[in-house]
């Protein structure tokens, strides 16, 4: 028979299983009494965890959430896996490169935290098995630098779970610095209400917030932040970066906020009930708007080309472009864009000649890309109506940038 001691860890990873356990098949897994069962219960109960008891025709037990985290109890390849998750959360966290304090360095350095207790708690056994792991994450040149506080995300997480609206000051991007060189052009947009967060679905967008900026500074991040009233839906991680898909209510429609510019204020508003989602797939929503559809969509632009470059050596760099094969040594590509200009551009990069097979506003835009290509060659500088011709898309949906 097991010791008082080995019994109340089993029955604590038993509760720990499973949601709620009759107390008859608690008895029955350990092989003991049902009064054992309750006597065990009430021994739990005292060193902290929160263990109530649920009615029903059986009766029975639950393993609640308390005021605070009790000891846990992990077998051998549960706290290998948490171990190894805190380790990769600890290195991706410092190979963004965030310099100083500020929101979003917590969770990195809790993570580090919570690894060396729990390796240092550890069996050697399972200490080896940790030490054999360590990783090492290096982070791509766009991995964005901006990590939201582990507070805000906890927040934003509890709101949609509550169905509860949300108020919040949302913050501007950063001005990038007026004495070096200007790269918003091929970077997120730049306006304070923008609502996608990736590269700029019209060329001129760029454009049009730096005119402003030049016509009168802009106040402070602080004095700048935008005041939003929202229902949570959906919180999101999406390109390293973590997003809050909701429901604007003072502007009738989905939009997307970057969780490292969100202030959450309290108290939350009243509960709602959850609209339903266009498409009904989060993820597909989510990426039809970063490539500037309303929902869950295609790119704005989409063109076609036969390259003279065999399938398989285009399949490799056309990320979710259609290859296919057409021919000895060549291939029909079908590519989008967020602009025709950007559509060209990407057609140019693989360097190989190509047919267009439309549609003819990719034909429009390389020939103007081939009269700039031409006059920049020549040393010739822009035309002054190149520098104003008007590029219709579409709107952008996120509040990123």
């Amino acid at each position: 028979m097991p010791t008082t001691s080995s019994r109340l860890l089993a029955l604590l990873s038993l509760l720990q299983a499973r949601r709620d356990w009759p107390g008859a098949d608690l008895a029955a897994r350990l092989h003991v009494h049902v009064r054992t069962i309750r006597r065990d219960v009430d021994r739990l109960r005292e060193l902290g965890y929160p263990i109530v008891a649920t009615k029903g025709p059986d009766g029975g037990y639950r393993l609640d959430a308390g005021s605070r985290l009790p000891p846990l109890l992990f077998d051998d390849d549960q706290a290998v896996a948490l171990a190894v998750a805190l380790q990769t959360t600890a290195a991706t966290a410092a190979a963004g490169g965030r310099a100083g304090p500020g929101p979003g360095a917590d969770i990195g350095e809790a993570a580090a935290r919570a690894l060396h207790t729990v390796r240092d708690l550890m069996p050697a056994r399972l200490r080896h098995r940790i030490d054999t792991l360590r990783a090492s994450v290096v982070a791509p040149p766009r991995t964005p630098a901006e990590r939201p506080d582990g507070r805000v995300l906890a927040t934003l997480a509890d709101a949609v779970r509550a169905r509860e609206e949300l108020r919040f000051d949302y913050a501007p991007p950063p001005a990038p610095p007026r004495d070096g060189p200007d790269n918003r052009a091929a970077g997120p947009p730049q306006d304070p209400d923008h609502r996608v967060d990736g590269p700029p679905p019209n060329p001129d967008a760029a454009t049009r917030s730096q005119a402003r900026e030049a016509a009168a500074p802009p106040p402070g991040r602080e004095a700048a932040r935008v005041r939003r009233r929202v229902q949570p839906h959906h919180l999101v991680a999406w390109g390293g970066r973590w997003y809050l898909l909701a429901w604007d209510l003072d502007r009738a429609d989905w939009r997307t906020f970057r969780a490292d510019r969100v202030t959450p204020r309290v108290p939350t508003g009243p509960r709602f009930t959850p609209r339903a989602l266009p498409g009904g797939d989060v993820a597909a929503f989510v990426a039809g708007r970063f490539r500037g559809a309303d929902g869950p969509g295609d790119w704005p632009c989409r063109g076609e080309v036969i390259l003279d470059l065999p399938a398989a050596d285009v399949a490799r760099h056309a990320f979710d472009g259609l290859v296919e094969e057409w021919g000895p040594g060549r291939c029909r590509l079908v590519l989008g864009s967020w602009s025709w200009a950007g559509l060209a551009c990407a057609v140019g990069r693989f360097d190989a000649d190509f047919e267009v097979v439309g549609p003819p506003e990719l034909r429009s835009a390389l020939a103007r890309l081939a009269r700039r290509a031409a006059g920049a060659a020549a040393g010739e500088g822009p035309s002054p109506e190149a520098r104003h011709l008007p590029r219709p898309c579409p709107e952008d949906r996120f509040d990123g940038g």
